[in-house]
């Protein structure tokens, strides 16, 4: 630009950040097309080297519901009512899925992308946020399946029915995302400066998943384990678990309490990840 060119001439000003605390949702949405080629980016990209492509999508969740069906249903005997018990761990496992995919793509935000963000600057949200809408995608396929076994079992015979809340059933799953998210974003931050968190993921996931009624109802555990229920009623996924089967088999109920904690703490660990993100994204390139 020549010198008689004001600063109002630019399009852009790049400016230290000095906000304690921004969610930058007007940048977010000038940088839209990035965002959406992020997408594309991890939808295409992830499985284009592999045999059997997108069908890992299809597997992952058919065999861990065998696997759930034969070790918790055949021979620990828990029982799931009128609804078929591999149905049962298959709606639970696709929910659950969406989350675990959300909170390990976006937990590596900063160390995989160093490259890219030591090069160019765009909001550095738009990673982790792509992330988690391209695992929409992952998760309309997997939800097809359900949704394919459902009609199966239905015609078989099995006492099925959906539950009018079903309608607010997008609602549930966006929470499962920014939850997701939020986490991610925050382990993410941590990843910079504390390498060991990339190792303890892996586990600290499978061992959440126990906790979060993905293979039994809440109420069994109440029943058959009352010293140790309060591990699960104090998780909220456990509560999104639940009330999404109840909205998709009508089985168990919605505690509207729980719920309600849900959310909360779901605004609460958004908010902490992204502050948190915020902070560490201007010093991150230092100990990455």
């Amino acid at each position: 630009m020549n010198d008689n060119n004001t600063p109002n001439d630019w399009l852009f000003e790049i400016t230290p950040k000095n906000k304690f605390f921004s969610l930058n949702l007007r940048e977010v949405w000038q940088y839209r097309d990035l965002l959406f080629l992020f997408v594309k980016r991890d939808v295409i990209t992830v499985y284009k080297q592999t045999v059997l492509g997108p069908l890992w999508y299809l597997i992952q969740p058919l065999f861990t519901s065998v696997t759930f069906t034969i070790i918790f249903n055949n021979v620990a005997g828990i029982d799931t009512g009128t609804v078929p018990p591999f149905l049962f761990n298959l709606a639970g496992i696709t929910v659950w899925n969406y989350f675990t995919a959300c909170l390990t793509g976006t937990s590596d935000t900063f160390k995989a992308n160093a490259a890219i963000f030591g090069k160019v600057y765009f909001p550095r949200i738009i990673t982790p946020l792509s992330v988690v809408i391209s695992n929409l995608v992952k998760f309309g396929i997997q939800f097809l399946i359900f949704i394919g076994f459902y009609i199966f079992y239905y015609f078989q015979g099995a006492n099925l029915g959906l539950n009018s809340l079903i309608l607010f059933f997008p609602v549930l799953i966006v929470i499962m995302g920014i939850l997701g998210l939020g986490l991610g974003m925050l382990i993410s931050a941590m990843v910079t400066k504390y390498r060991d968190f990339t190792h303890l993921i892996g586990f600290g996931i499978q061992l959440l998943m126990y906790l979060s009624a993905v293979m039994y109802p809440m109420e069994l555990i109440k029943d058959k384990l009352p010293s140790y229920g309060w591990l699960v009623e104090y998780n909220p996924l456990a509560y999104i678990i639940e009330t999404a089967r109840y909205m998709l088999l009508n089985v168990g109920e919605v505690s509207v309490l729980g719920l309600s904690y849900t959310l909360m703490v779901t605004i609460a660990v958004f908010f902490i990840g992204l502050l948190v993100f915020n902070k560490t994204e201007k010093s991150f390139i230092d100990t990455v």
